[in-house]
């Protein structure tokens, strides 16, 4: 009986040192992810061990919830900046998805986890379609769980949550009688806090000067544009950065 006892507490052990091995090891590659890129295409090599870590990290409690965070964070990236092909862009953005749902419904205090559902929910609505996002009810989704976001924590992800918040209010279509919400002037405003939360992003920045670019204030957005295009890339987000400079860059060509 002892020994059994024994047993089951050295094999307890054991697996828990595997899964804090797993956890150290997904974040060293996950960290790696921009290595061996070209603009804003990654290589598949780090992410896809980072997701393979947390894959196995997640499966015990002590690591799930940062497990979890850290396996959307991951499939969002390979979704976004290695995958080409549609298909295989919606497979993953589907996991990430999916395993959203489920982590929320143990953990539903947890703004970063809400966080990372939605930039996942909105890269899967973006790869299958106007229709099948409609279907979903994700522009209400995201603008419920934004509104949760910052209620949870406000500053997560430099105002992830009011960045979130503006950018559904921008991109989803006025709908009379069925989506009646959408505001540019609430994209303007959640944005432009999103924008003066932590440390201002790319990704803020375009979505800021596009909202305002809509507004009629085309020469604070194109200020906008002009400062990001040339500031320097960040190396811990060289591969997202490269992309939203791009973007700045075709924004700009587009409104001479």
């Amino acid at each position: 009986m002892i020994i059994t006892r024994f047993a089951n507490l050295s094999f307890l052990l054991f697996s828990f040192l595997l899964a804090q091995s797993d956890m150290e090891l997904g974040i060293a590659a996950y960290n790696k992810r921009g290595e061996g890129s070209i603009g804003a295409t990654a290589q598949s090599g780090p992410i896809s061990e980072a997701i393979n870590h947390f894959k196995r990290a997640i499966k015990y409690s002590e690591n799930e919830l940062d497990a979890g965070i850290y396996l959307l964070q991951s499939y969002y990236y390979k979704g976004k900046y290695v995958l080409k092909d549609q298909n295989s862009q919606k497979e993953t953005f589907s996991r990430g998805k999916v395993l959203s749902e489920e982590l929320i419904k143990k953990y539903p205090n947890s703004g970063a986890l809400r966080y990372w559902y939605l930039v996942n929910l909105g890269s899967w609505a973006e790869v299958y379609g106007i229709i099948a996002a409609a279907r979903e009810g994700v522009a209400d989704i995201m603008r419920t769980e934004s509104l949760k976001i910052i209620e949870m924590n406000p500053n997560y992800q430099n105002g992830g949550g009011y960045f979130m918040l503006g950018a559904v209010h921008y991109k989803s279509p006025r709908i009379p009688f069925l989506l009646s919400w959408p505001s540019n002037d609430e994209a303007v405003k959640y944005l432009t806090m999103a924008y003066e939360t932590g440390s201002t992003t790319p990704n803020q920045t375009v979505y800021l000067a596009q909202a305002l670019k809509k507004d009629g204030r085309d020469k604070r957005a194109k200020n906008l544009l002009q400062e990001l295009v040339a500031a320097d890339l960040l190396s811990e987000y060289l591969v997202e950065n490269a992309e939203q400079k791009e973007l700045a860059k075709k924004l700009l060509a587009d409104w001479e």
